[in-house]
């Protein structure tokens, strides 16, 4: 069987978490009614353009000048992908599911940053900054965001509309059609904005889904 350069990536990934010892289950972004769970590395979908959220080790040129947070175009890219955990005061297990209202963390999977917000404002539309913070051992309250499942339902679920919700300035997490003429050319910028809009909907898409209650490793 021949693999697509994305399913290779999705292989190596897969490799990659199973040698940690823990068991994943690999869904595209068609799977419908997955659990999200803790622990599970994601794509998070731009519900209005269908760009991925996105970070690379490219700092900003403004601002914080902390690490660049964007949205991208293709579907592909590693760098799209995120490690979902909890925040610092709260103690659960991988495999926990995550019911709208907890408060959750997203770590970059490739630079360990953890997505970020603060008062510093947004390169492009003044609104305020998302960007790349800290690192495994290094975390604050900036890097906290709330679950806002849109619907009925209660736990979060691969494809369900979501916001996120900055805990502390309390800016949705938020892209737009605008996109960098410079440095990440032809990428959307990420931004928090206080209002609820059509622009700050989200959906988990392709990932590598921790499977319900199956390990007792804190996060």
């Amino acid at each position: 069987m021949r693999l697509s350069i994305y399913g290779v990536a999705m292989l190596l990934l897969f490799i990659t978490l199973c040698s940690h010892h823990t068991t994943y289950t690999v869904y595209a972004a068609t799977s419908e009614g997955v659990e999200i769970t803790y622990g599970s590395v994601i794509k998070l979908m731009h519900e209005k353009t269908k760009y991925r959220l996105h970070s690379h080790n490219v700092p900003y040129g403004s601002g914080s000048g902390q690490q660049s947070v964007t949205s991208f175009p293709n579907v592909n890219d590693a760098n799209s992908y995120w490690i979902v955990g909890s925040d610092t005061e709260t103690s659960v297990k991988r495999g926990d599911n995550i019911k709208s209202g907890s408060v959750i963390r997203l770590q970059h999977m490739r630079t360990r940053k953890w997505l970020h917000s603060h008062l510093h404002a947004s390169p492009m539309s003044g609104n305020l900054e998302v960007s790349g913070f800290g690192d495994d051992g290094n975390s604050d309250t900036g890097d906290f965001w709330r679950l806002e499942i849109l619907g009925s339902g209660k736990t979060w679920r691969q494809n369900q509309r979501i916001r996120l919700r900055h805990v502390d300035t309390g800016g949705y997490l938020h892209s737009h059609d605008k996109k960098y003429s410079r440095i990440a050319i032809g990428q959307q910028e990420v931004c928090g904005v206080r209002e609820k809009r059509a622009d700050n909907i989200w959906l988990a898409a392709e990932g590598v889904y921790h499977p319900t209650n199956e390990s007792n490793e804190a996060m």
